[in-house]
């Protein structure tokens, strides 16, 4: 259920205490509006460190930065104002954003956007295409998908979908890596295989 608070002395004692509880570092504010994103469980967790892993194996430091998490702004200065969190976000040697430390001034060439509960992730697709983000993967959990999206003509569009049922190879145009939907034991996985070396990691 989405709340609005009209009170700005009741707004700004609720951003304290998620500050001093660390409860906001997920949390947004999209053009002024402060966005209380919901926290992430355990899964949630253990697939972004899973693909924090691996992506961070295969472009290792000194070909590029691999975040578990950040903040990411169209503007240098200001930036609090609007700015949007990836789950995971890849920065390539040679990406024209700028780091300003507390934040990035242009987007990623890869992204990923784990889906929770009314967390509005596809609210968020315009947003990391107007930065530049070259690539999107949202990982769906209910039900389970992979949908991997790809910025073409000032938009973020769909190359495909993989599902348990299609599990379709999406293969990612930034990274040597194609991601792949599969059965596991206790949820479905991310089958993550290196195109170079055929080498595969279970997310």
């Amino acid at each position: 259920m989405a709340t609005v608070v009209m009170d700005r002395g009741f707004a700004e004692l609720l951003r304290q205490e998620r500050a001093a509880a660390g409860s906001d570092r997920w949390d947004e504010v999209w053009e002024g509006t402060y966005m209380m994103t919901p926290l992430p469980n355990i899964e949630h967790q253990d697939i972004a460190g899973g693909l924090v892993s691996v992506i961070r194996q295969v472009v290792g430091r000194g070909q590029a930065i691999v975040l578990p998490g950040t903040n990411v702004s169209d503007r240098e200065r200001g930036w609090e104002h609007n700015y949007r969190c990836p789950d995971v976000a890849v920065y390539l040697l040679g990406n024209a954003a700028k780091n300003c430390d507390t934040h990035w001034f242009g987007g990623p060439d890869f992204a990923v956007e784990i889906v929770s509960d009314d967390d509005r992730t596809r609210e968020k697709i315009s947003f990391y295409a107007k930065v530049g983000s070259q690539e999107l993967l949202i990982v769906e959990r209910d039900p389970w998908a992979l949908e991997l999206l790809r910025l073409s003509e000032s938009a973020l569009r769909s190359v495909g979908t993989s599902t348990l049922e299609s599990q379709q190879i999406l293969s990612s145009g930034t990274l040597p890596l194609t991601f792949r939907l599969v059965a596991g034991e206790d949820r479905p996985s991310i089958l993550v295989t290196h195109t170079v070396d055929g080498k595969t990691w279970n997310v």
